[in-house]
């Protein structure tokens, strides 16, 4: 030792004392509801959990928590929002994360919010299928201007052969050309270069074995050359260049009320929109295969675009049919293909919604039961007051026309043959007894082939189109 202890009281050794004195006592307890600031920091964790911090927290994340289907969810959602074990411990009373999060998914109420609705992926668009209801009808324009020029009467049935070869050919090359624009727009493009000019040459050959190479032939040839070349267009959606292209064939039928053309404008206002339609035809076709092909595309089957081209050849007969007595019902069919383009694009929408919707398949049945007969009575009530109109037999139009549209409605998903098949079974039939003179006569006969036509078709699409597979 460096020296002696002083042993007067207060000195160093009553503290060494005292220090002693506390060591070698029994530790006194203190009473569990002392809060010391000791006390309290070592206690709260064993005191449980504070139900009101926690209630706050779920009222903060209610949004979060609602949802969740199992507290694992919650728990998830506690991490994402940087909770850590010392600080659940500490303020909200919990021993760890899951336990925090089984707490706050009994406290909040389960709530499962309907998803925002998606967008209508088969929203069509109103202006392109008027546009092409219109471009339908306009090349009857180039007909009106040369009407003085030669013997219609004389030289339609060529025309009309003509017509029924590229409409059937036109609608069977669509089909194809489709199928590969799903592959590239240069391969939708070499098959349109291919097959248009060979569906104008067979169409114009029909016409010349019909008339023996008259002059005529010219006319169909040219008729021919229009329609494949329109084609075209359509199929690659240029539908305002093909309108483009007819501005002189619209500006020369437009005046006809107040101004004689004379022979030579009347002859070549149809010529310059033909050559306007070729020339636009040549550039959007030079623009497709400039693209770069697909390596490894494969060729569809040709057998697979023969049921279009069927089809395209029946309705042709029918609308012939339906022609021969009432003109201006032609007409007015013709330009009622766009909205009737417009209403296959509302169904499939309102079919996919529809598939949303419902939970059974006898609910989704009943469903497009509905939806199939709103879109007919969309596309034929507008067509009666026209039909009375023009002075045509609502019924006979009526029919043709839904006739017409549930077989493209089963084309668009395709089920091609079915609608095939009914089409020329009304259209052989109609036309053996108009072209024969069997009972009961063209009139009588045409409603009752195209109402056939138009049952049956409607219950093959019921049978197609009303389960849930085709519009998932």
């Amino acid at each position: 030792m460096s020296g002696p202890i002083s042993l007067d009281p207060g000195g160093a050794e009553q503290d060494t004392l005292a220090l002693r004195l506390a060591d070698t006592r029994p530790p006194r307890r203190r009473p569990r509801w002392s809060f010391d600031d000791t006390t309290l920091a070592v206690r709260l964790p064993r005191q449980g959990p504070d139900e009101e911090a926690v209630s706050r927290l779920a009222a903060e994340l209610a949004d979060g928590i609602g949802p969740a289907v199992h507290p694992y969810e919650v728990a998830a959602l506690l991490e994402a929002e940087g909770l850590s074990a010392a600080l659940i411990k500490e303020r909200y009373g919990h021993p760890n994360l899951f336990s925090l999060a089984a707490a706050l998914y009994e406290q909040v109420p389960r709530t499962f919010p309907e998803p925002a609705r998606a967008a209508d992926p088969w929203r069509p668009d109103t202006v392109r299928c008027l546009l092409r209801g219109v471009l339908f009808a306009l090349p009857g324009l180039a007909y009106l201007l040369t009407a003085p020029l030669w013997n219609a009467g004389r030289h339609a049935p060529a025309l009309i052969v003509a017509g029924l070869v590229s409409w059937a050919w036109g609608q069977a090359l669509g089909h194809r050309a489709h199928l590969r624009l799903a592959t590239g727009r240069r391969e939708a493009g070499r098959t349109l270069l291919i097959g248009a000019p060979v569906g104008a040459v067979v169409a114009t050959a029909a016409a010349a074995l019909l008339t023996r190479g008259g002059p005529v032939t010219l006319v169909a040839g040219a008729q021919s050359l229009y329609l494949a070349a329109a084609g075209v267009l359509l199929v690659l959606a240029r539908e305002r260049l093909l309108l483009a292209a007819l501005t002189p064939l619209i500006a020369g039928a437009v005046v006809l009320p107040w101004w004689e053309p004379g022979d030579l404008l009347r002859a070549g206002l149809p010529v310059l929109a033909l050559l306007a339609v070729l020339a636009v035809t040549g550039r959007v076709l030079w623009g497709a295969l400039a693209t770069a092909a697909v390596p490894g595309a494969t060729r569809p089957r040709l057998l697979w675009s023969l049921p279009y081209g069927l089809f395209g050849l029946a309705a042709g007969v029918l609308v012939l049919l339906e022609g021969r007595r009432e003109p201006y019902a032609v007409i007015l069919l013709t330009v009622s293909m766009g909205p009737a383009e417009w209403l296959l694009y509302r169904y499939r929408g309102l079919s996919v919604a529809a598939l949303r919707a419902t939970a059974t398949p006898a609910g989704f049945l009943l469903r497009s039961a509905g939806i199939l007969g709103l879109c007919l009575l969309g596309y034929l009530l507008p067509l009666l007051p026209a039909a009375l109109f023009t002075g045509a037999d609502p019924a006979a139009l009526l029919l043709l026309a839904a006739t017409l549209w549930t077989a493209l409605l089963l084309q668009a998903f395709g089920v091609a043959w079915p609608s095939a098949v009914i089409c020329l079974a009304a259209a052989g039939s109609g036309g053996a007894v108009t072209f024969l003179g069997l009972p009961p006569g063209p009139a009588p006969v045409l409603t009752l082939c195209c109402g056939a036509a138009a049952l049956c078709l409607s219950a093959c699409a019921l049978w197609q189109l009303g389960r849930p597979a085709p519009h998932v």
